[in-house]
């Protein structure tokens, strides 16, 4: 695939930086005649606490599918002016960017910027993208993306 043509890949967790690169995505695929490939992961991982409901794995999907498409409707519109295909992938988060992202042009991330001591223990999805990624790769950094609320996505991981 001529890289000309390849879609801009960008992950989405619903945080107020991931949306920051959503937003640019659909810019750059806009002024370079690319698509977009919108990605987000999710873990079956059921209730531990006793008595808690625990909904089925098909059930868990869905809800993951409809947030994925309501963040991607609430931060660029129903109708972005270029094609957003909503990738929901259950696994690792960087195994399904990475996989997403062979065939891009680019990847671009939002960065939590949760510190040095946190990244060491809970390690960073986007340094090890920046990492392992076959394509350029493009990351918002928290500190740059005026305060909003988080969408279900960044809280339900």
């Amino acid at each position: 695939m001529d890289l000309n043509d390849a879609p801009v890949v960008v992950g989405v967790d619903g945080s107020p930086a991931s949306r920051a690169a959503l937003r640019w995505a659909v810019t750059e695929a806009a002024a370079t005649g690319r698509e977009v490939r919108a990605v987000a992961a999710w873990s079956y991982a059921p209730a531990l606490e006793p008595g808690g409901t625990v909904l089925p794995v098909d059930e868990m999907a869905a809800a993951h599918r409809r947030t994925l498409d309501e963040v991607i409707a609430r931060t660029v519109g129903k109708e972005p002016g270029v094609k957003v295909d909503a990738l929901l992938i259950e696994g690792d988060p960087v195994d399904a960017l990475l996989e997403a992202s062979k065939d891009a042009s680019l990847l671009a991330l939002g960065s939590h910027g949760r510190g040095l001591l946190m990244t060491a223990l809970l390690g960073s999805v986007s340094a090890r993208c920046l990492r392992r990624a076959t394509c350029p790769v493009l990351i918002f950094p928290a500190q740059v993306v005026p305060d909003e609320p988080a969408d279900d996505l960044a809280t339900s991981a």
